[in-house]
């Protein structure tokens, strides 16, 4: 057998042996050590409300889930300064899920699009410099789970 696909082999099996003695139920640890990891992908603030009270009851239902929501386009009207919808202001409810750890990130090239200052988004959420480059770094780089509401 050729050298390098024997190497291969063995680093598969390897691999293999090590994935299936590292489950839960074998290292009681490892699911300790895991945390969930979400991004919110927020390009409409026609569903932002509904959004808010998915990650409401995510948070009461996995308890320690690291929750970020990114919005670009007409996603970060939720996020600016005196945002409300028929029910009311956005801020109260981004404000109490800030307070559980939820990040809320807004697109800067989407402000500057619409010649809006940073300062027209609400203290709550961080401006970054492109929404949809934020998303994906999220989630090849930092292991987050996609889900558009």
């Amino acid at each position: 057998m050729n050298p390098i696909k024997l190497l291969a082999l063995c680093a598969v099996l390897a691999f293999t042996g090590a994935a299936q003695s590292a489950s839960p139920a074998a290292s009681p640890g490892i699911e300790q050590a895991f945390q969930e990891k979400v991004v919110y992908h927020i390009t409409d603030s026609a569903v932002a409300r509904m959004a808010l009270r998915n990650a409401e009851n995510h948070l009461q239902a996995s308890p320690g889930v690291k929750i970020v929501f990114v919005a670009h386009g007409k996603g970060i009207d939720f996020l600016l300064n005196d945002a409300h919808d028929d029910k009311g202001p956005y801020e109260p409810q981004i404000a109490g899920l800030k307070e559980k750890g939820v990040e809320f990130r807004a697109c800067h090239n989407t402000l500057q699009g619409r010649k809006l200052s940073d300062d027209a988004v609400i203290l709550e959420a961080q401006v970054v410099p492109s929404g949809v480059a934020e998303v994906v770094h999220l989630q090849a780089r930092e292991g987050f789970a996609y889900l558009k509401p």
